[in-house]
């Protein structure tokens, strides 16, 4: 995986450099990215894209008849370069370079907040602000429930991972009493 992250960081730096010069070019170029990526996730465009039957230019006129966003002249010429370099089904992580590229120029991250069970609103918004305190950033949460983790919640920012889950409790618990 991280091969094709590598592989896929130059065109998501290019593209970011291109589309921050754009009046409100990030916010556009994230949205049509998210909507690349997924159609290009799906196995049957996967299977589509490496039929030796099509050629360059039909691969691009096959893609961009599945995207149902207008696409711009500059998003076109993007999109026929990544079918002429044979990287158009990196675009899941093209388009997750370019979002970490985003939010790192707007000062935001992503909370991924996992609880063992539903929150309401008001319980979102009172846990982001007190991370946002912590990390001194403006966070997006996504949240998720697992019920393994029996309470608490387990939010991870970037590479840090706070963990006040029982189920994490319990295992810090189990090694203390087992050393």
């Amino acid at each position: 995986m991280a091969e094709l992250s590598t592989i896929a960081r130059p065109y998501a730096d290019a593209l970011f450099e291109a589309a921050r010069d754009e009046h409100e070019g990030l916010a556009s170029w994230s949205d049509l990215l998210a909507e690349l990526a997924q159609v290009a996730s799906l196995d049957s465009v996967r299977e589509a894209m490496t039929d030796p039957r099509l050629d360059g230019p039909q691969r691009v006129e096959l893609f961009e008849a599945l995207i149902k966003t207008p696409l711009s002249a500059y998003a076109r010429n993007f999109i026929a370069l990544l079918v002429a370099n044979g990287r158009l089904l990196l675009l899941p992580q093209i388009a997750e370079h370019f979002e970490a590229l985003k939010n790192q120029h707007d000062g935001t991250a992503v909370a991924q907040i996992t609880s063992a069970f539903a929150l309401d609103d008001a319980q979102t918004r009172e846990i982001v602000a007190g991370l946002e305190k912590k990390f001194g950033l403006k966070l997006k949460p996504v949240v998720t429930v697992d019920a393994s983790l029996i309470g608490g919640v387990r939010v991870v920012v970037g590479d840090q991972v706070l963990d006040t889950s029982v189920q994490a409790q319990l295992a810090r618990m189990r090694d203390t009493l087992a050393a």
